[in-house]
């Protein structure tokens, strides 16, 4: 059986990753990154086909194993979302260039973009003249109106653990290269327990709302934007403070530099 690889090697290959991210084409981070919303999308709808066919209280537990599926299809299909960019592309900065800092940003920003338009547009396919079976709709009101009920620092704290629980995964994901399984495992795992806590994600919990939203859920764009915004804030401080910082100290300690 294989030993689990060293910090400083999973960081080394991590930066080596980041380095390719940063340098792929325009063309290249667009399509990736649509496809990451695609996925995410069919997630969500994979919580709402499970939930309706299940009564009583284990009802949101097997939904969000359901919607596992969905960062299954991310990991297996290397497509890509915006909160998978806290670790790779920061640990493959060439920190002395100002170019590098500017792809970094035209990463994040393309990403979060279009993993939303994409996300919308199956959202809206999804949600038009039945195509979910009755029943589908009532699951995603409910899930809508509880996120867009946070308090503000509530959906911010809870935007916190879900960006690190997102970095998290990276660096275990990118930890098992070498094992399929071992990434389709974490990456479900992730997937379900940032559904069963409801954890304030920018993609998901966004596409979580338009979802709701298109089905009747009492929830504005205001309060879609206006929690987009603390997701993506609270995002991006779990994953860089909470789990990049931390593993990159890790990583130096381990190697001795």
């Amino acid at each position: 059986m294989p030993s689990a690889r060293e910090p400083e090697q999973i960081y080394r290959e991590t930066r080596q990753e980041g380095q390719r991210r940063l340098r792929r084409p325009a063309v290249e981070l667009a399509a990736t990154a649509l496809v990451g919303g695609f996925d995410v999308a069919f997630g969500v709808a994979a919580y709402a086909l499970a939930v309706r066919t299940i009564d009583g209280s284990a009802r949101h537990l097997v939904g969000a194993v359901a919607f596992g599926i969905g960062f299954v299809f991310i990991v297996v299909g290397r497509s890509e979302l915006f909160t998978e960019n806290f670790l790779i592309p920061v640990a493959g900065l060439d920190r002395d260039r100002l170019g590098s800092w500017l792809k970094l940003g035209e990463l994040w920003a393309v990403a979060l973009v279009l993993n939303i338009l994409g996300g919308v547009l199956v959202a809206v396919i999804l949600t038009s003249h039945g195509v979910l079976p009755d029943g589908s709709g009532e699951p995603l009101v409910t899930l809508a109106e509880h996120i867009a009920g946070y308090s503000t620092l509530t959906s911010f704290l809870s935007a916190l653990v879900a960006g690190a629980l997102m970095t998290l995964m990276t660096w275990f994901v990118e930890g098992a290269a070498d094992s399929l399984g071992v990434r389709i495992v974490m990456a479900w795992i992730t997937g379900a327990l940032i559904l069963l806590g409801t954890f304030n994600h920018a993609i998901v919990s966004t596409l979580e709302l338009v979802f709701g939203m298109r089905y009747g859920a009492d929830v504005d764009l205001s309060q879609l934007l206006a929690n987009l915004g603390l997701a993506v804030a609270g995002n991006l401080a779990g994953g860089l403070l909470f789990v990049t910082f931390v593993r990159s100290v890790q990583a130096a300690e381990s190697s001795g530099t």
